[in-house]
């Protein structure tokens, strides 16, 4: 017979609900005993895995979708006892839960809540494996960004300027000696060196835990945590784990992190330099997830060179790496037309100056992709690689942010959320133009156009529409960040330019905006 819980906790709609419990602590709890729990409420019925969380303490976790009174029933072999049941509620929300991120309009983005969102990501791999102090650094600096959605790794990296140890390992045991490590020797140690002494069945709690905390962290400051759950620069030896390890490590990461609103799932970063992992153990992966993930949190998989099939039905949006200067933009509208997804460009170079191409371009060439790459309908992403004294590098470390082009980031993202319904589409009206425009990606019409002249600086332009509506009229330039009012205008019309470079042109109907 179920031990009843009379449980008074109450939680927000889109709020996490926990509740740990006393269980079996012999053998290995990781791998020899289970908890499941099921949740019901009037809408919604849900079933989700419990994990270990050392010490003899099991938990599980539930995000609720509505509001009211949920019955919840636990069991499994986790303990002597038959398990437990009880019931709790949920409130309304409190201001700025507005539930997960969704696929909304085919190739854009909207919280559950249908409220727009308008990705302007960076990259930090292994920000939450630094020091306290630095990581409370990177927090601030986030929350003083335009950043809502920021990529991170739950294993510790190995790369240039990533040699240091990680603030904890994900797994019980004792990593390789790495003392002398310098960059002359990285392809040496890239993969598993001996020395590395790790029991794959046995999670250190400790590093799971202070994850989450971080991912809280993330959604109190309104902040998407995109979870890189594997990836192929490793010196430990968590890239070559066996199937068997692989599958335990993505269930246990799926029961502890789902329940939180703010999870976003990258299956890999640069899937495709793990040749020791096939594409059938991708899709395996990805089967894991569309089934434990019981929410349907976003999912995709980068790549370095080869594009994923994002056809697959369990990917959500395409996460793209691209390092050319131009294709990176034109290629957003056939892949979205293609893929019918949204096109998230997460790494298009990063702002910096280190030796790597792929590292040294400036801020304007930076807010010059973000500006193109939105025009045309996608949701470019930051990565800012500045040398320093300390190699402190916010691409892999966090800290501050020395560049340019995150503040000018603002005024994208305040255009973005002042354009009518969800997003933008990349559109001609005239054939014989080489102007980018775009235009609200909508199937019903609306009178609203966005240019981007990017690196080209005309003194004037000339424009129409129809002979009926009014048109105001906008020049906005991207990089000082200034928005000047030109007037009100009917039929075709000219309207003076500064004659500079990374000047945009908003155009809508009178009274729209």
């Amino acid at each position: 017979m179920s031990k009843v819980i009379h449980c008074m906790q109450k939680v927000e709609k889109w709020g996490i609900f926990e509740i740990a419990l006393e269980g079996k602590g012999d053998g290995n709890p990781f791998t020899d005993y289970e908890i499941k729990a099921e949740f019901t409420g009037e809408n919604e019925k849900k079933t989700v895995d419990g994990f270990y969380d050392g010490n003899g303490i099991y938990k599980v976790r539930f995000m609720p979708s509505f509001e009211g009174i949920y019955k919840f029933r636990i069991y499994g072999t986790y303990a002597k006892e038959d398990g437990c049941e009880g019931t709790f509620e949920v409130e309304p929300v409190s201001e700025g839960n507005h539930g997960p991120v969704r696929v909304a309009n085919t190739c854009h983005f909207a919280y559950e809540d249908g409220t727009p969102y308008y990705s302007i990501g960076t990259t930090c791999y292994v920000w939450t494996l630094q020091s306290e102090e630095l990581q409370e650094q990177t927090l601030q600096t986030l929350k003083e960004s335009a950043f809502n959605k920021i990529r991170f790794c739950v294993f510790p990296k190995h790369y240039d300027y990533n040699f240091n140890e990680p603030y904890s390992y994900p797994y019980e045991g004792t990593p390789v000696d790495s003392s002398g490590l310098t960059r002359n020797n990285f392809m040496e140690y890239n993969g598993c060196p001996d020395g590395n002494h790790w029991d794959y069945t046995k999670f250190n709690p400790k590093h799971f835990e202070h994850l989450e905390k971080r991912i809280r962290d993330l959604m109190d400051l309104g902040i998407e945590a995109d979870i890189i759950v594997m990836h192929p620069y490793d010196r430990w030896g968590f890239s070559l784990m066996s199937k068997e390890e692989d599958d335990l490590y993505w269930k246990y990461l799926v029961a502890r992190c789902s329940a939180f609103r703010n999870v976003w799932w990258s299956l890999a970063n640069e899937y495709d330099l793990m040749p020791q992992k096939s594409i059938a153990d991708w899709e395996r992966y990805a089967s894991i997830l569309c089934e434990k993930d019981v929410y349907g949190h976003l999912r995709s998989i980068h790549n370095c060179k080869k594009i994923y099939d994002f056809t697959r039905p369990w990917v959500t949006h395409c996460s793209v790496q691209r390092i050319d200067p131009y294709l990176s933009g034109e290629l957003v509208t056939k892949w979205r037309e293609r893929y019918q997804k949204p096109v998230v460009l997460d790494e298009i170079v990063y702002e910096g100056n280190i030796e790597l191409n792929w590292g040294n371009i400036p801020g304007e060439e930076m807010n010059r992709r973000f500006w193109e790459g939105a025009v045309r309908g996608g949701y470019p992403g930051h990565g800012e690689t500045y040398l320093s004294e300390d190699q402190i590098l916010w691409w892999s470390h966090g800290g501050v942010l020395k560049g340019t082009s995150p503040r000018r980031f603002q005024f994208l993202l305040k255009i973005l959320k002042e354009t009518p319904g969800l997003g933008l589409k990349e559109t001609q009206l005239n054939p014989y133009t080489e102007d980018l425009m775009a235009t609200v990606d909508s199937l019903i019409p609306v009178p609203y156009y966005l240019f981007y002249y990017g690196f080209r600086c005309p003194a004037f332009k000339e424009y129409y529409f129809d002979d009926e509506k009014e048109y105001e009229v906008e020049v906005l330039d991207t990089w000082e960040m200034t928005v000047t009012k030109c007037g009100t205008f009917r039929g075709k019309f000219k309207v003076q330019l500064p004659a500079k470079q990374y000047i945009a042109v908003r155009i809508y109907e009178k009274g729209l905006i």
